[in-house]
């Protein structure tokens, strides 16, 4: 028996369901979750194909990026994902992927405003677009961090992918999924040639004040909401 034994194959099992579904392509993109005794983090390694890896391949990060265990470089985000555990303590899953509708609405200038009850529910009032840094660096993660507190679920990294957030590996998932549905409506609203409608302000804060207090059951952070 290795270390995490449980956590790691949750973590193969998430990432094959990504790949079957269409939102993790070849080996782009990356999975985590925080270590059950919360001295860091696994994360799944670099360069390497969804379909093939093995539980034993996943990576076992500390929160200074040390390596632990794991026969294979952690993904090159790694930096990233402990950015943002560090910013929510509410977080203990990570999904980034380079999701095809998703990324073509981080090529736009705006995010997804809240256009389903179930968007504002899991994902928050809006899916914001996160400035432009560089792929695999500490500016990606200084950025990141900077935009990402509050409880909002889901976010859009300009030119880049999408990140996804949850309480455990399978809703992380899971909100990446609605990610997807709401990144492909909003795109085919926006082809119309008409204003896209929202769900009522009243409707969009009582579905997220169900998200928040899922929050405050998995940890306590500050209310931020840059941009509003």
């Amino acid at each position: 028996m290795g270390l995490f034994d449980t956590e790691r194959a949750e973590l193969v099992q998430a990432a094959r369901q990504l790949t079957e579904r269409g939102l993790l392509m070849a080996t782009g993109g990356n999975l985590s979750r925080r270590s059950p005794d919360g001295n860091g983090f696994l994360i799944t390694p670099s360069n390497r194909d969804y379909l093939t890896m093995l539980p034993e391949h996943i990576c076992v990060l500390d929160w200074e990026l040390r390596q632990m265990d794991g026969p294979y470089a952690p993904s090159v985000e790694s930096g990233l994902h402990a950015a943002v555990y560090g910013r929510r303590s509410d977080v203990a899953a990570i999904v980034h992927t380079h999701q095809v509708y998703a990324s073509a609405v981080s090529l736009l200038k705006t995010g997804i405003p809240a256009l389903f009850d179930e968007q504002a529910r899991f994902l928050g009032r809006s899916v914001r677009l996160i400035p432009y840094a560089p792929s695999g660096t500490g500016w990606l993660a200084a950025t990141v961090a900077k935009q990402v507190r509050g409880h909002d679920n889901a976010f859009l990294m300009k030119n880049h992918g999408a990140l996804s957030f949850g309480h455990d590996v399978e809703r992380a998932v899971h909100n990446a999924e609605i990610l997807e549905k709401c990144a492909l409506a909003w795109l085919l609203a926006l082809s119309a040639g008409q204003k896209p409608g929202r769900i009522p302000l009243a409707i969009r804060e009582i579905a997220h004040a169900k998200l928040r207090a899922d929050a405050k059951k998995f940890g306590v952070d500050s209310e931020y909401h840059p941009g509003e």
